[in-house]
């Protein structure tokens, strides 16, 4: 069976506003059915686009390509640390900064294809990401699927990764980490040893995998693990912030899959698990394990093992096999040394003559290189916890929202309602329902003074029993899931949040040092990306830290710039007066404000489509977003449609902001380039922010939306969005994301209790 690759997106037609209530938001469309594969097929042609515009800029340069975004020879601190640079809990001392063809004489990026034996930790603490790396190396052509583009010539190098669901290509150069410092830097007892010779030393000391200071591939001469390692810190700004994580979300990053957590002592039938879980190693889905460091304190000991293997630590199942009657499963260290010890390890007593003509069949050797076998009975019996990530193929698409939630101010109940989901789906299917929170290991110092922990339970809606539950394993863990099938019709999900106090709010302005500012403001910008992806977002409160696209700029000069610009708002001025109509009264004559309009189910939608004679829309249905997937034969039944009135009026309903340009790119231009008929809400929010500062200029937007009636903004809504966007520590970005079958798209929608009740 082929292996699965992973997620992304199709262009949806173009259709009318889909309405919503107050406090309800329609999925972006962006983020509505996205056709697995589709989407990762896009990222991989930007990548090598940009990976081949570098070579043809460097070639005619006759220069090789260095990175001025990620510059570790020249930018050593922001390159390395986060923002704790005076004091950093972890210093890294590398000695020297060399290109790939000054390490290797012959590099090559692949020797025979990516393998678990080319992983070898280096200075860093980022067990959990090797290790994802060598689950991957498993399962054959995964790896090289991500590794996009390179020239070795030039030095430049295109991967694409997996980041709060869009890939994101990033672009790096050649240059590592070495640990080698170079002769001139040698005492004089350390230059005799080398005859006191430079070019001796250089070709003996500075040369091969040995010399390099991070990760390095088992196989001399191989360069594709340090350099992976090197644009996965370019990811999340800096070496530093791979120091300690969840092989789980590293596998998730690296292939787009939905991780799972599975503490091994919640297994209900190990026979089962074995059949349907593990013997699927490397099809469908991959694999990891650990468990808790021990505790020294009866012991003494400072480095307490068990059977040689090694607690707080990351380790990869290779594959699970039944031979002869036994079970066994392969797994590997990523430090390539430090195996397992006990029963069946390399050259135990159980390996008689007999048992070891099977070593062929369960493709093991023996050899100090991180690679050992454990029966079944002491795999469950050795681990806490098992990591299961689960890939998709093309038969999947993926529909998902984000939104800003605040939660009550501590203390309060523990208690579902501060936000909950809607998932309306066309026929029955098999679906993956994933609850996260941002990935903010990029800017994980500047993310609030709490641990964010979350769960939801799910219901057929009008319906009181719950009919699934998120799982649960860890606590404070990036996202929670359920795998299950659903019927054809709308269900709902509400969360409940939980969160535990870490640092004081001060904890950022207090390292925040002047001679630091460049890289808060590297982190910042990273923040405003990674958050714009809310739909309920105030995009006006983050402007400064968002960078322009490049697209944008290229071939204009600031002056045209500022004359689309003005244009641009001309259009959305004259559109909006030319759509003005007198206000049409609640039931109860409230001329003054407009009725809520709820979202509507599958079978109103259903029902609506077939209505041939359907009134044209009121002044409560414009202005809103419809983001609900389709296919191409659902345009026409869908254009026009619009929500149920309500007879109650209790305020004008919140308007979601239309599609906004995806700011979420590690290379400063965009992860994403909205379709042809986004083009008119990009120019918008363009215009709109640009004149943002004048002062006749009276605009409606709360949380990145627009009121697009003409009125202006009242007091009592930007009271409550300007203490909603205040209010950053009871807040947390929280994404569903629904996975079903390719014929049973999902429409997600989102409701935020702040809003309701405002």
């Amino acid at each position: 069976m082929s292996l699965f690759f992973n997620i992304f997106g199709r262009s949806q037609p173009a259709g009318e506003d889909i309405p919503q209530g107050k406090g309800t938001f329609q999925q972006q469309e962006r983020q509505a059915g996205l056709l697995v594969t589709a989407e990762l097929d896009k990222a991989l042609e930007e990548c090598k686009a940009r990976v081949a515009a570098i070579s043809k800029l460097c070639r005619a340069k006759n220069q090789k390509y260095r990175d001025i975004e990620f510059d570790i020879e020249n930018d050593r601190e922001l390159c390395l640390y986060g923002l704790q640079t005076e004091n950093p809990p972890e210093p890294y001392t590398p000695s020297d900064v060399q290109r790939v063809t000054q390490v290797f004489d012959k590099p090559q990026f692949f020797v025979d294809g990516a393998d678990a034996n080319d992983i070898v930790q280096g200075a860093l603490g980022d067990c959990w990401f090797l290790s994802a790396l060598a689950m991957m190396a498993t399962a054959k052509g995964l790896v090289e699927k991500f590794c996009v583009a390179r020239d070795e010539v030039v030095g430049v190098y295109g991967f694409v990764f997996f980041r709060d669901s869009y890939w994101v290509p990033v672009v790096i150069d050649d240059m590592l980490y070495t640990s080698i410092p170079k002769f001139e830097e040698l005492n004089r007892s350390e230059k005799h040893l080398y005859h006191n010779s430079r070019d001796n030393y250089n070709k003996l000391a500075r040369k091969g995998n040995k010399t390099l200071y991070f990760a390095k591939s088992g196989t001399e001469g191989e360069t594709w693990v340090p350099l992976l390692e090197k644009a996965y810190a370019k990811l999340h700004g800096d070496y530093a912030s791979l120091s300690g994580g969840e092989a789980s979300e590293a596998v998730e990053d690296l292939t787009g899959g939905v991780a799972t957590i599975i503490p091994v002592k919640d297994i209900l039938d190990i026979d089962k698990f074995w059949h349907d879980e593990l013997c699927k190693a490397n099809v469908d889905r991959l694999f990891g394990c650990s468990f808790d460091s021990l505790d020294t304190t009866r012991s003494g000991e400072p480095d307490v093992k068990v059977s040689g293997l090694i607690g707080g630590h990351a380790y990869s199942v290779l594959r699970a096999v039944e031979c002869r009657g036994k079970r066994f499963v392969i797994l590997r260290n990523p430090w390539g040394k430090s195996e397992w010890t006990g029963p069946w390890s390399d050259g135990s007593k159980e390996w008689s003559a007999e048992w070891l003509e099977i070593l062929p069949e369960i493709d093991h050797v023996f050899g100090e290189d991180g690679q050992f076998v454990m029966e079944y009975s002491d795999f469950l019996d050795c681990w806490d916890q098992i990591d299961r990530t689960l890939l998709f193929d093309s038969s999947w698409l993926m529909s998902s929202q984000w939104l800003r939630v605040v939660t009550q101010p501590l203390p309060s109940a523990w208690t579902y309602g501060d936000v909950s989901f809607t998932i309306s789906v066309p026929e029955p299917t098999t679906a993956v329902i994933v609850l996260s929170k941002l990935d903010d290991r990029y800017f994980e110092d500047l993310s609030g003074q709490y641990w964010w922990n979350f769960n939801f339970i799910l219901f057929k809606t009008g319906e009181p029993e719950i009919l699934a539950e998120s799982s649960h394993a860890r606590l404070w863990s990036r996202s929670v899931n359920v795998e299950l099938e659903l019927e054809a019709g709308d269900y709902v999900l509400h969360v409940r949040v939980d969160r535990k106090y870490r640092r004081d709010n001060s904890f950022a302005c207090n390292m925040n040092s002047d001679q630091n500012k460049r890289k808060l403001s590297r982190v910042e910008t990273e923040r405003a990306k990674g958050q714009s992806i809310a739909t309920n977002i105030n995009s006006k409160s983050r402007a400064l830290s968002l960078p322009r696209p490049l697209a944008e700029l290229a071939g204009k000069d600031l002056k045209t710039l500022s004359l689309e610009r003005k244009k641009a708002q001309e259009e959305v001025e004259n559109a909006k007066k030319k759509d003005e109509k007198p206000p049409v009264p609640a039931e109860g004559g409230d001329v003054d404000k407009e009725p809520v309009v709820e979202p509507q189910t599958s079978n109103e939608r259903k029902a609506e489509a077939k209505d041939d004679n359907k009134p044209a829309p009121t002044d409560a249905d414009k202005g809103v977003i419809k983001d609900e997937p389709k296919s191409e034969g659902d345009a026409e039944q869908q254009r026009g449609e619009k929500g149920i009135e309500t007879d109650e009026a209790e305020s004008e309903p919140f308007e979601a902001e239309e599609t906004k340009t995806d700011h979420r790119d590690a290379e400063g231009g965009t992860a994403s380039v909205p379709p042809d008929d986004e083009k008119e809400s990009a120019e918008k929010d363009e215009a709109t922010k640009d004149t943002e500062d004048d002062k006749n200029h009276k605009d409606d937007e709360g949380d990145g939306s627009s009121s697009e009636s003409g009125s202006d903004s009242s007091d009592e809504s930007a009271s409550v969005d300007g203490d909603y966007e205040a209010d950053d520590e009871n807040a947390v970005f929280l994404g569903l994301r629904v996975y079903t079958k390719k014929s049973a798209p999902a429409a997600v929608a989102g409701q935020v209790r702040y809003q309701i009740d405002a």
